[in-house]
């Protein structure tokens, strides 16, 4: 279980990891050994997957966001491994999810031009049988961040 204290430090934290233990102490009310304690246990307890540097994607050439929607004829662990393997290896795609609904898959796919998504579709469609892929194109992000509401853990 784990109080307010430790949902505050988490939402601290996944704002700016790199944050001085100091400073989160300060903010929670606590001597920096305790928080230090605390941040360890809620590492150590999976609440904390990692750290991370986030990147600028237009300074890292990869302005361009592409949603691709996956449907397949196949559901068998075998293929499901197969594809897993190949959104593995392709970095582009930087995000997968398994859908309800008329899709089987949607792709998050990061691109420094739009015309780049051919190159990335054709290693996909190598490395795996699809039976319809529907592509989009982000206009604009409306909204962006990797924060999750803390409220909800216990």
């Amino acid at each position: 279980m784990i109080d307010d204290r430790d949902r505050k430090i988490l939402d601290i934290l996944q704002r700016d990891a790199s944050i001085a233990v100091s400073d989160i102490a300060e903010r929670v009310s606590l001597s920096v050994s305790a928080c230090s304690r605390r941040i360890q246990k809620l590492e150590d307890s999976g609440y904390i997957a990692r750290r991370i540097a986030v990147l600028d994607r237009d300074k890292t050439g990869v302005p361009t966001t592409v949603y691709a929607l996956v449907k397949t004829a196949h559901h068998a662990d075998e293929w499901i491994e197969a594809f897993r393997r190949a959104i593995s290896d392709i970095p582009e795609i930087v995000e997968a999810h398994r859908l309800t609904g008329h899709y089987d898959y949607i792709l998050k796919i990061v691109l420094p031009r739009v015309e780049h998504y051919d190159v990335v579709y054709r290693r996909l469609v190598k490395r795996v049988e699809l039976f319809d892929v529907s592509a989009s194109i982000s206009m604009e992000t409306l909204k962006h961040g990797f924060a999750v509401p803390v409220d909800y853990a216990e």
